[in-house]
């Protein structure tokens, strides 16, 4: 493992023990926390070359244990937040920090073949730390876990999600702020289970195994979907019922179908990740210029998303586009939240003004896009970008709270997963990473030189 996959490691996991700590609280120094972060992780992405192009280490060395110890530390020493009884939370918080030690010293260099049984054991505490919250917190006190029921027993008969009136719900009471596929996504937890909770940590185990996918299921990526399963705050990211575990399937899944060639595929789950949260489509642009993947698939996902929402958008334009897009802009900022708007906010009273807020977002996606266009990056280096971006604009938003957090920690890891995949390893025996051709004419025509070629 390289000196920038430590540091994003580093960074992965300072972002995550601080987004564990604000649930609910500001501190202006967790939002100073956040803003080192985002240079370290902006700084990684400037810096980074594609993958396939630089020495192999012949392991992920100590660094995934030494971060997974960390977990561990801040599982014993960081109580998440949770409507559980001090019991039940301290026996979530063992359950998640003995895993993460284990987890460590299986993943040790020279443990030989220890790498299935270190993702097993993570697999094993996610799934147990997740079942004790959903049992132990039948009816957790927020609003998204309310809609989500509601909404997916209005699928269950064959009614429309939006323009409709939540019961019970302690804050959106009104709308289904959601595109339609996180209801997709979430609601068989509901029919199977009696709870789209299960749904959501099932999402959460499934990106795990395509993070270490891959990175090609080596020690490196094996510890990213370790510490995806075991990441600081996560059995408060499955007792909300937060969303995000909805899109980030998408995304690991987009990653996966990329990393073995097949491009074409890959437009199918980013086009439901697309489909299940608005704030995807600012990854796009990176996306459409980047060569191994390119404009046309991204049009092509743009349209498949377009598919997979009109039936909801089509029968109900105008209450859909309350519901998504007013509701949305509409919502207030809110002091608890640990955002620089926020801290302006809460330090001088002025509230930032949008241009400000659109500048700051506008200039890293300007950055990424420059970079990704002017120089070979691998798919490592991409999914950093993309976590820059979504953080820069958590940063810079009225509100972003654990879950958006929590999505920039798993790309993040995700770019860790990736650049492990792209090594030329001597331990590993498979087929050599082909380098996908980029989206354009069939081999053989002729076609201007591109500047994304770098």
């Amino acid at each position: 493992m390289n000196r920038r996959d430590g540091a994003v490691l580093g960074a992965w996991a300072a972002l995550l023990a601080l987004a564990t700590h604000s649930v609910v609280r500001y501190r202006w120094w967790i939002v100073a926390g956040y803003v080192v972060v985002a240079a370290v992780v902006v700084a990684c992405a400037v810096t980074t070359r594609d993958d396939r192009d630089r020495p192999a280490p012949r392991s992920g060395g100590w660094v995934p244990s030494a971060v997974l110890a960390l977990v561990g530390l801040v599982h014993l020493t960081v109580a998440p937040f949770t409507y559980l009884t001090t019991g039940g939370r301290t026996t979530v918080q063992l359950v998640l920090g003995v895993a993460a030690f284990a987890v460590a010293g299986l993943l040790l260099p020279g443990r030989g073949t220890s790498r299935g049984l270190a993702l097993t054991v993570a697999a094993a505490g996610a799934a147990a730390a997740g079942a004790l919250v959903v049992t132990g917190d039948p009816a957790p006190r927020i609003d998204v876990w309310v809609v989500l029921q509601q909404a997916a027993d209005a699928m269950a008969r064959g009614e429309s999600i939006y323009g409709r009136r939540w019961v019970g719900s302690p804050g959106i009471s009104d709308a289904f702020a959601y595109l339609p596929w996180t209801a997709v996504l979430s609601a068989p937890g509901r029919w199977v289970a009696g709870d789209v909770r299960w749904a959501m940590l099932l999402l959460v185990l499934v990106s795990a195994v395509a993070v270490a996918a891959v990175g090609r299921w080596r020690r490196g990526a094996v510890g990213a979907a370790a510490l995806l399963l075991l990441a600081p705050g996560s059995s408060t990211l499955v007792e909300q019922a937060w969303t995000e575990p909805t899109v980030l399937v998408g995304l690991a899944l987009w990653a996966w179908l990329v990393r073995a060639d097949r491009a074409w595929w890959s437009v199918v789950p980013l086009a439901v990740a697309l489909a299940g949260k608005q704030h995807v489509v600012a990854l796009l642009p990176l996306l459409a210029v980047w060569p191994r993947f390119g404009w046309r698939r991204a049009v092509v996902a743009t349209g498949g998303a377009g598919l997979l929402v009109a039936p909801w958008a089509l029968t109900g334009p105008a209450v859909f586009w309350h519901d998504t897009v007013e509701t949305m802009l509409g919502l207030p900022p809110l002091r608890f939240a640990d955002t620089l708007y926020t801290l302006v906010l809460n330090e001088t009273g002025v509230q930032l003004p949008l241009p400000v807020v659109g500048v700051g977002v506008l200039a890293v996606l300007a950055a990424a896009v420059v970079t990704l266009r002017r120089r070979p990056v691998g798919l490592g280096g991409v999914l950093t970008w993309c976590a820059a971006v979504l953080l820069v604009a958590n940063l810079l938003n009225k509100q972003a709270f654990y879950n958006q957090f929590w999505l920039v920690g798993a790309l993040l890891l995700l770019a860790v997963a990736a650049s492990a995949g792209a090594l030329s390893s001597p331990g590993w025996r498979g087929r050599p990473e082909r380098r996908a051709r980029p989206a354009g004419p069939p081999a053989g025509a002729s076609a201007p030189p591109s500047p994304s070629a770098g």
